[in-house]
């Protein structure tokens, strides 16, 4: 595998071009044939939704958007963010999944509106966090999600949603508001609502959503184990074989929203979740995950006409990705630094140790474009002497530097993260202990000597 530390342009020859552009237009004018121009983006694939974008969920490199900066209602698309810290509280255990969450009388009163999708909760009964956390991801249960918030929250409402805010800015989210956990309008919350308007409801963008899906997905990968399971009864088994239409007429039943799972409505091949979400103002809206061929993608419609149309959009998203990208391994792990195979080390047993990349590195590329990318090593200067070693004793895997693809297409690359980028780490394949005092000695007489006999060498030289 080549690497290059120093990039080169190759310029393309004037006269071929001339002839091949004479040819062209020879053609064009007496073949009968029509030009074939490379299609963008937005000419493969037409969204209903008002905005959307797809992104590699493993790389967060950006394949497609429309519109992606525009604030919109994400309705309960913003559970994610519930999602997200009732995760947190899970890993840094300051809840556990058998804890029993207390109903407050407003919860229990949300839980029965008609208008709102909800599980029946009553006070009197006993819930744990993993019955309300299913509810909530697989239901989309606001009750459930509101009486998750308090608990997550030390029993405040309002902390919680300070708490949204506070994590969006830590994951880098550009533009949000959120003013409850569920993404419900604030007026259905019957004047009880901790933060903005009566009239006010949660804003994102699709660029900020599908960036909190990333983490999500990333931080907290078990969120998918439950967002992909179609049907189940509440505090109780999964349902793979019940009928769709029956289990959301049954309130103790929990039918997912997201009808591209497997056996529903719009099943698709590789749905694994997320998000689904319809207020009023927000229509009907989408966080797609799916997998294929070792290819994850995180897809996000918002504003699409119709609960059809907004998986009609998702599948046109997913399919443009999956027909018209592929994922390409660029150096496989162990690949070693062509002109840096290894690094000088000063005052060792050995003088050189050699150096090899610790991960495959892959990338999403537009298929038939793997050509215009470029492994390129960066060396970590400041591990190095003034000299330019590694000064002994050296451990095995030690990081060095790193590689990192440099595309020379003419496309802009963009990420979901800042500075986003793909890398590997290059570190050292074995140890290199510290020569002992007369090995060094005696390398410094051999370079005394050395010096001298160059020296006079020279001073030979100039008599002739």
């Amino acid at each position: 595998m080549n690497f290059v530390f120093i990039y080169a342009e190759v310029k393309a020859n004037k006269m071929l071009k001339k002839f091949v552009c004479t040819a062209m237009t020879f053609l064009l004018l007496f073949g009968g044939i029509s030009p074939i121009l490379p299609a963008k983006a937005s000419e493969e694939v037409t969204i209903n939704a008002e905005s959307a974008i797809l992104i590699d969920a493993n790389t967060g490199k950006i394949l497609y958007e429309k519109r992606a900066d525009e604030l919109l209602p994400p309705a309960s698309m913003s559970k994610m963010m519930t999602e997200y810290l009732v995760l947190e509280a899970i890993h840094k255990q300051t809840i556990s999944w058998d804890q029993k969450v207390p109903i407050s009388d407003f919860v229990a009163e949300i839980s029965h509106e008609s208008d709102a999708s909800n599980v029946f909760l009553d006070p009197e009964q006993e819930y744990t966090v993993k019955d309300l956390y299913e509810a909530m991801a697989i239901e989309s249960a606001n009750a459930a999600t509101m009486a998750l918030a308090e608990f997550v929250a030390g029993g405040s409402y309002e902390r919680f949603v300070e708490m949204m805010n506070e994590k969006a800015k830590e994951l880098g989210l550009k533009d949000y508001v959120f003013v409850n956990s569920t993404g419900l309008p604030n007026n259905m919350l019957k004047g009880r609502h901790v933060a903005g308007s009566e009239n006010d409801e949660d804003r994102l963008t699709a660029r900020s959503t599908a960036k909190l899906a990333y983490r999500l997905i990333n931080d907290y990968p078990e969120v998918l184990e439950t967002s992909s399971i179609p049907m189940k009864r509440f505090q109780g088994e999964v349902l793979p074989d019940a009928d769709p239409l029956e289990c959301l007429a049954d309130w103790t039943s929990m039918a997912h929203w997201n009808e591209m799972l497997k056996g529903l409505k719009h099943e698709y091949e590789g749905m694994l979740g997320l998000k689904t979400g319809y207020t009023e103002a927000a229509k009907y809206c989408f966080t797609g995950v799916a997998e294929r061929n070792g290819m994850r993608l995180i897809s996000v419609v918002m504003r699409s006409d119709s609960q059809d149309q907004r998986f009609i959009d998702t599948k046109r998203l997913l399919d443009y990705g999956f027909n018209h990208f592929e994922v390409k391994e660029i150096l496989p792990k162990g690949a070693h630094v062509e002109g840096f195979e290894s690094l000088d080390v000063t005052n060792g047993k050995e003088k050189k140790v050699p150096i090899s990349t610790t991960e495959p590195l892959k990338t999403i590329v537009k298929k038939g474009e793997e050509d215009l990318y470029e492994p390129v090593f960066v060396l970590d200067e400041e591990i190095l002497n003034e000299e330019g070693e590694l000064t002994a004793p050296v451990k095995k895997d030690t990081i060095v530097g790193h590689v990192e693809l440099k595309y020379n297409g003419d496309k802009e690359i963009r990420y979901i993260i800042d500075g986003g980028k793909e890398i590997v780490s290059v570190s050292t394949d074995a140890a290199v202990e510290k020569a002992n005092w007369f090995i060094r000695m005696m390398r410094g007489i051999g370079g005394f000597f050395s010096g001298v006999f160059s020296s006079v060498v020279e001073t030979v030289k100039g008599w002739f």
